[in-house]
């Protein structure tokens, strides 16, 4: 079904690192959300009404949340889609983010109320009616938010949407709510216990916990979250395999919503290489990048010395120290600074947030170190942290 659709709705959607055919998704999804979810809201409605169940109709109102935050998610992709202009240079893209945002605060409140409901039901319960139409829609809306938890799920892979993502889990979760209401129903017929409010207390805790997932998943790249390991291992990837790139640090990604990433990256080349080949080669990698990974990248040149004995074997001892604390640190623009009296050895360390508390220590365990080798020495270190640098 999700193939037919994406073939009937969305021109060559095949390609998800185009932003059209990425917006064409998502408003797609926002479309059969809003259908799926007023039939359903309609139907539990009727049903919760005649059969005086709360339960029922909690979970109605709930199918009317996701109703409209489905028309949220449209109008979200929609706007977000908007080209860049002269007050948003970087586009509109994080408007997928703030639509989520709203989407979780609208099921926090929808959640609250129905949890006050629910607890006046537990200290008043009341019988519940059973028939076969009310299993018949509760069955009914489970297959469908079934097949609507992983219609999104493959979506929100398909461009790595984070709000499709989380309306996949709010449609999983209203399955388990759901099974929980037709469960009350047929535990009050068997037994005659009036679990009733309960059920909806569930089923309202249930939304809570949704909403607050989904605000933390929108909130997190709003506020300038870690790029993911694997985007930044492709960076690395990709740029070592360029001719002449020795190695790379100060990695920097900004996030200005899905399909708009900005980054910025120091790449090491050998001195003895011709500046204007080298610029060349940065240029490639640049233009690169943005036609096959949408991601606009700007490079700065680091020219390192490489046929420097002395250098190279200081630069081996400090490694030695930092590997016998933590094989993963690393070191980068190491330089040697010689003077009549004393040497500099000048670079940065990168460290993780764990470690930031041993800085003094690290740099006398160095200077330790480098001094037995020969007083001249000095340790001249800049603390990088490993959020910047990894890959």
């Amino acid at each position: 079904m999700t193939g037919l659709l994406l073939r009937l709705f969305v021109k060559n959607y095949r390609d998800t690192e185009n932003p059209a055919v990425r917006s064409s998704y998502g408003k797609m999804a926002g479309f059969v959300g809003i259908v799926c979810n007023l039939l359903l809201f309609g139907a539990k409605l009727i049903i919760g009404t005649l059969s005086g169940s709360v339960s029922i109709t909690a979970d109605a109102v709930n199918n009317l949340s996701d109703a409209s935050s489905s028309i949220v998610t449209l109008l979200g992709f929609k706007l977000a889609e908007k080209p860049a202009d002269a007050g948003h240079p970087y586009g509109h893209a994080r408007i997928e983010y703030l639509s989520g945002l709203i989407v979780s605060g609208s099921i926090l409140i929808i959640g609250f109320e129905l949890a006050k409901t629910s607890v006046g039901k537990i200290l008043h319960p009341q019988a519940v009616e059973f028939s076969a139409a009310i299993v018949v829609v509760l069955t009914l809306s489970i297959l469908i938010k079934l097949w609507m938890a992983l219609f999104n799920r493959s979506l929100g892979k398909r461009i790595d949407s984070t709000t499709l993502i989380a309306t996949a889990a709010d449609s999983r979760n209203d399955v388990i709510t759901t099974a929980a209401v037709l469960a009350a129903c047929i535990a009050g017929r068997l037994t005659g216990f009036k679990v009733d409010g309960y059920m909806g207390l569930l089923v309202a805790l249930f939304i809570l916990y949704s909403g607050v997932s989904i605000a933390k998943a929108t909130i997190d790249p709003l506020l300038g979250e870690a790029p993911n390991e694997e985007l930044t291992h492709m960076i690395a990837t990709e740029i070592d395999r360029y001719d002449k790139v020795l190695g790379i640090h100060d990695l920097m990604v900004h996030d200005y919503g899905p399909g708009r990433r900005f980054a910025s990256v120091h790449v090491e080349m050998d001195s003895r290489e011709d500046p204007l080949v080298c610029h060349d080669i940065i240029d490639d990698i640049e233009r690169d990048f943005l036609e096959h990974h949408n991601i606009h990248l700007v490079i700065h040149y680091d020219p390192i010395v490489t046929d420097d004995a002395e250098l190279n074997h200081m630069r081996e001892l400090v490694l030695q120290v930092l590997h016998g604390i933590d094989p993963h640190m690393s070191i980068h623009d190491f330089r040697m600074v010689r003077g009549p009296g004393h040497t500099n050895l000048i670079f940065d360390i990168v460290i993780p947030f764990e470690m930031n508390a041993r800085k003094e220590e690290l740099l006398r365990l160095i200077n330790d170190r480098i001094q037995f080798e020969d007083k001249k020495y000095y340790a001249v270190i800049t603390f990088d942290d490993k959020a910047f640098n990894g890959g």
